[in-house]
């Protein structure tokens, strides 16, 4: 996707590699939701429970999160491309879009689609609002529990181990939720590619930089890195 965007070729994909394309998005799309959550879940005991943190969060219970989050994922995309694809195509096969995503596709089809779109807000919405649901009441928590600390210094630094993440989860599903829980009469020409553009390449691109760069050896790495480039 990101080579076509760059290169000057003819913006074309076939049909079976839309459907492959659609899959893999929604799969790690997917993931991710539930990535979310669980780094939310994860950050809820170790600052409202940090006694018992290495016996709530033990090595099993965090393989069976990404286990889960993949199977669950896996079946919640080879439901909506099933949907999707099984769907009569008429007129234009032109994509207003930069990708295979479910909303422009549809847009193709010449077929009334108010199941796929009751599929998406029941489907998709366990995954994506369910997953969210789960974030949003780990935070809430967490602030609550920040509120009570007396401490100006504690407060600071605990905030700062959570905005890190509480940008992602933001941009995230701020865009998501947008993109996929509106009814088909507000879509508009280029509004998606807008909207997708979030979470599909932005929220990527800053991942590293919000993540990677609040750690300590990470930053002392690249600034080692840079002063070897300037004796050079």
């Amino acid at each position: 996707m990101l080579s076509s965007l760059l290169s000057d070729c003819s913006k074309v994909i076939s049909f079976s590699g839309c459907a492959i394309q659609m899959y893999c998005f929604l799969l790690f799309g997917g993931t991710e939701c539930y990535m979310l959550a669980a780094m939310a879940y994860d950050r809820y005991n170790a600052i409202c429970h940090p006694l018992l943190y290495t016996l709530i969060m033990r090595e099993i219970v965090c393989i069976r999160h990404i286990v889960g989050s993949y199977v669950i994922s896996a079946v919640n995309s080879l439901i909506h491309t099933v949907f999707t694809f099984s769907l009569p195509f008429c007129g234009s096969n032109e994509i207003d879009h930069f990708f295979c995503d479910v909303p422009p596709v549809l847009e193709l089809s010449c077929q009334d689609i108010w199941v796929n779109e009751l599929v998406i807000f029941v489907v998709g919405g366990s995954v994506v609002i369910g997953s969210f649901i789960v974030t949003m009441i780990s935070y809430i928590e967490i602030i609550s529990k920040i509120l009570k600390l007396h401490s100006a210094s504690g407060k600071k630094k605990t905030f700062a181990t959570c905005s890190s993440h509480l940008i992602v989860v933001t941009i995230f599903y701020g865009s998501t939720i947008f993109m996929y829980f509106r009814p088909r009469s507000s879509y508009r020409i280029g509004q998606n590619s807008l909207v997708s553009l979030m979470y599909t390449i932005i929220a990527p691109l800053l991942n590293p930089f919000i993540y990677s760069l609040r750690n300590k050896e990470v930053k002392s790495s690249i600034k080692n890195v840079f002063l070897k480039q300037m004796k050079f």
